[in-house]
Parts: structure tokens; C-alpha cells; sequence
């Protein structure tokens, strides 16, 4: 198996303003031998996620920069094809961090390689809705935003992949539930396919106006992942005690110079009475993953958690879909199918 080529795209350059192709560069190199307490992991489904183009900027941030000529990290599921550890057998299904690749080694050690079951779930969606961007709706929810029944949660990005999950488990928790994401179509699925109460188009001419019919009784909660007008919208409406969680700021992260830019933080700081905000990772409930693994899983087995995919072909082409996800062509979470098993 060693003797196998392995496809990777590294970062070429440090992007200015949003990535090009000319940020990124295919590379061939020979498959490692694996050694005791190894796996050989055939990666078959890619992550594409909105926290890596912060990690292509040298700027300090919450996870060191991606070096140049190092692979683009990132969220993965396949299939082990070689095994020299007692705990994962050939065939197993994996999620590890293998980054933008067509195989991984991976230690038995490694605490984010771990086995799923695609009997129970489709694969792909270990890296969405039950993976990294469900579990970051789940915590950032429930932990974060410590919801009360009868409260109002807005939501922005409602039908990406985190947005989407977080305001299907504030229904479950009984919270007047308001999504905000761009166009008519996304619109039409937050409120008819995962059952919002309203959904706010931000494109809309008169949003202040939009968002203020759709919640009567103000803002308790907002989940945080854009930034930009939108924010100073739903910042007009909180209600006092309110909170929001802040996963991201989509808006602000091709900006040529981060530290110019008017973020959530300069926002809510502004306020008389701020929401209690602030950044927080899914890797702070570090130690609650399986709770909400289990959850995710079987709230999406048993159909009472819907999700949409955007699923495209070809690691050669990850650069190009990333691009997708800052001009909102991806509807839902953007997978890259590497290989067939």
C-alpha cells in the first residue's frame, strides 16, 4: 500500500482579500508506510468550512495559522485500508482530520479519529449535521446560548450547515424560532422544510422592518455566524438579558485587514445594555462530544432533524468549491466526494 501516490492541496501563498487558485497547489507524494498502532485511512468525503480561510492568514487567532506548503486542514470521513493497530480493523469507518488529501495515516491515539456508522446515518453527514457543524449548533445552543421555552432565538445563515441545526433543536426546546438567509428559496426551506416560525430574507430593502414583524417580542437569543448588516439589525432588537453565542463572522473573513473591520464585538459593545456575547469553539465541550454524537445521530435517523448537502466531486477542485461558501452558491453543508470505496 505504501508504495500508493497520495493527492494533497497545500496553501501556495497567503491569500489577500478572498483565495484564488494560485493560494493553493496539487502535490504528489508516496503514501507512508504505516507503522505500529497506525492506520491507513482512504479518505471518500471532504469538508469544506467557513473557520478555514482564518487559518490561511498568519494573523493570531484562536488555531495557529496553516504554514505555507503544509496541507489545508480539515474535517474528513472514509475508510481504513490498512491496519497495524488493535483498535481499527480494514474496513472501519473513520472522521479524522486529514485535511485536503486522498489518504492519511493516522495514529490510534489520535483523539479526532475516531469510528461512525454509516448504517445509522449517510456518511457525508458526519461532517455536517452530526460532525463538527452539529455539534457546534448543539453546544453553541444549548450551552451558550442557555435557552428558556418561550423565548425568541434568531438565527443567521439559517440554512447553512450550523444555522439550520440550531434552530430545528430551539423548536425542540420550544423557542420561537427566526431565521435569517439570503433569497427566497433559502427562505422558503428554514420556514417550510425545517420549520422555523419566520425567516428573514437580508436581502430585504427594509430588514430592520422584516425582522422587528418577525419577533414581536424582541431578541433573547442570536446565533452568531455573519457579521455586517445583519448583526447591526438584529442588534437594534434585544431584549434585556439577551445573548449571543458568536461561532463566526463570515462577512469580515476575506477582509484585506481583519483588525480594520467592524466586527459583532464592536457591535454589541456599542449597546447600552449588551447581550452577553462571546466567541466560543466546539472544542471548549471537548469533553460532552459523544452526548452530542448520540443525540445528533439518532435525531437525524429518525428523521426529526433535516439537513440539505451541497455535494460536489474532486479534490483538484476543493480550492475552487471553497469560494462557494463566501458567495453563498453552497445550499447547506459543502461536501467534496474524494473517491468512491
Amino acid at each position: 500500500m505504501s508504495q500508493q501516490q497520495n493527492k494533497s492541496i497545500v496553501l501556495a501563498s497567503r491569500p489577500i482579500g478572498e483565495p484564488i487558485a494560485d493560494n493553493f497547489r496539487l502535490e504528489t507524494t508516496s503514501i507512508p508506510e504505516v507503522k505500529d498502532g497506525q492506520v491507513l485511512i482512504k479518505i471518500l468525503y471532504l469538508s469544506l468550512d467557513p473557520y478555514m480561510r482564518g487559518r490561511m492568514s498568519a494573523a493570531k487567532s484562536y488555531a495557529e495559522p496553516v504554514a505555507i506548503d503544509e496541507v489545508m486542514p480539515a474535517e474528513t470521513a472514509g475508510v481504513v485500508v490498512e491496519s497495524k493497530s488493535s483498535q481499527y480493523a480494514v474496513g472501519d469507518y473513520v472522521c479524522c482530520r486529514s485535511g485536503w488529501q486522498e489518504y492519511f495515516v493516522s495514529n490510534q491515539k489520535d483523539p479526532m479519529t475516531y469510528k461512525v456508522d454509516p448504517e445509522t446515518v449517510p456518511l457525508s453527514t458526519y461532517l455536517g449535521v452530526c460532525g463538527m457543524p452539529g455539534r457546534t449548533a448543539y453546544f453553541g445552543l444549548k450551552r451558550e446560548g442557555k435557552p428558556v421555552a418561550g423565548e425568541t432565538l434568531v438565527v443567521s445563515a439559517a440554512s447553512g450547515a450550523v444555522g439550520s441545526v440550531v434552530g430545528q433543536i430551539g423548536k425542540k426546546l420550544g423557542l420561537h424560532v427566526v431565521g435569517i438567509a439570503g433569497g427566497s428559496k433559502k427562505c422558503a426551506y428554514v420556514k417550510d422544510e425545517l420549520g422555523f416560525d419566520e425567516c428573514v430574507d437580508y436581502k430585504a430593502i427594509d430588514l430592520d422592518g422584516a425582522l422587528k414583524a418577525a419577533c414581536p417580542k424582541g431578541i433573547d437569543i442570536y446565533f452568531e455566524s455573519v457579521g455586517g448588516a445583519v448583526t447591526e439589525a438584529v442588534s437594534k432588537q434585544f431584549n434585556p438579558g439577551a445573548r449571543a453565542p458568536i461561532c463566526g463572522y463570515i462577512a469580515s473573513y476575506n477582509a484585506t485587514d481583519i483588525t480594520k473591520e467592524r466586527t459583532p464585538f464592536h457591535i454589541f459593545g456599542e449597546l447600552e445594555t449588551p447581550p452577553e456575547h462571546k466567541f466560543f469553539l466546539v472544542f471548549d465541550h471537548y469533553a460532552e462530544f459523544a452526548e452530542a454524537n448520540s443525540a445528533l445521530t439518532k435525531w437525524v435517523a429518525d428523521g426529526e432533524i433535516k439537513y440539505q448537502e451541497t455535494m460536489v466531486e474532486g479534490l483538484e477542485r476543493a480550492p475552487e468549491y471553497f469560494s462557494w461558501l463566501f458567495s453563498g452558491k453552497n445550499f447547506g453543508k459543502l461536501v467534496v466526494k474524494i473517491a468512491d470505496e
